[in-house]
Order: structure tokens, then C-alpha cells, then sequence
């Protein structure tokens, strides 16, 4: 194979280059709407809760210390960013985690903002 200049450009990138990270805009902007939805008090609370079992929507909204309604938009919109799943048992809908970088999510989020006597 004969070497040519683009065969020889393509080679010598630099090391910035080779450790940038993948410009992703599509991927960028996807991850910002989740991160905004996320941005609610209520919401936080609720995957704390969710990252240690099963909640129904009223066990959630009296927690969080608002109405069934509202615990419903908040858990609907994070759904849809695929952060929960629901499962219907009976008369009752059970939410829990879908998405397992929550956890780490949350662990930076603990860490940084709630005081140790607070958890």
C-alpha cells in the first residue's frame, strides 16, 4: 500500500486530539433534557427512594409531601427519559428504577449537596 498524505495526516494526530471525547450534539442534547427533568426537588426524592425498592404513586407523593397528581406528572415525565418502569398489580402501579447509572447519579448528588445528618 503506497502511503500518501491523508494515510500520513490521519496517523499523526495529536495526543489531544486522540483524548477529546467524542462530540456527540444529538447524544449532548438528549442527556441535557433527562438532567433537566431531574432537576426538581420531588423528582431527586423520588429516585432516592426508588433506588432502594418499590414505590407506589401515594407512597411517593406522601413522602415528597404533595398531591397523588402531582407525583404522577413528575413520575410520567421521568418515565419517559427511561429512568423508571411501572408494573400494575391489581389496582395499584408499582414504580422502580430503570436505569442503573442513576445510583452513581445519585451518589455525586448525595455526596456533593445533602450533609451527612441529613440522609
Amino acid at each position: 500500500m503506497k502511503k500518501t498524505k491523508a494515510n500520513t495526516k490521519s496517523v499523526s494526530k495529536t495526543k489531544s486530539e486522540l483524548d477529546k471525547p467524542v462530540h456527540d450534539p444529538e447524544g449532548l442534547s438528549s442527556a441535557a433534557e433527562c438532567l433537566k427533568t431531574l432537576g426538581h426537588p420531588a423528582r431527586l426524592r423520588m429516585v432516592q427512594l426508588l433506588l432502594h425498592g418499590r414505590f407506589t404513586v401515594g407512597e411517593l407523593a406522601a413522602d415528597c409531601g404533595i398531591p397523588d397528581n402531582v407525583a404522577s406528572e413528575h413520575l410520567r415525565l421521568m418515565q419517559r427519559c427511561g429512568f423508571f418502569t411501572s408494573q400494575r398489580e391489581g389496582r395499584k402501579v408499582f414504580y422502580q428504577i430503570a436505569e442503573p447509572h442513576l445510583q452513581g447519579l445519585m451518589a455525586c448528588i448525595e455526596g456533593r449537596f445533602l450533609s451527612a445528618a441529613g440522609r
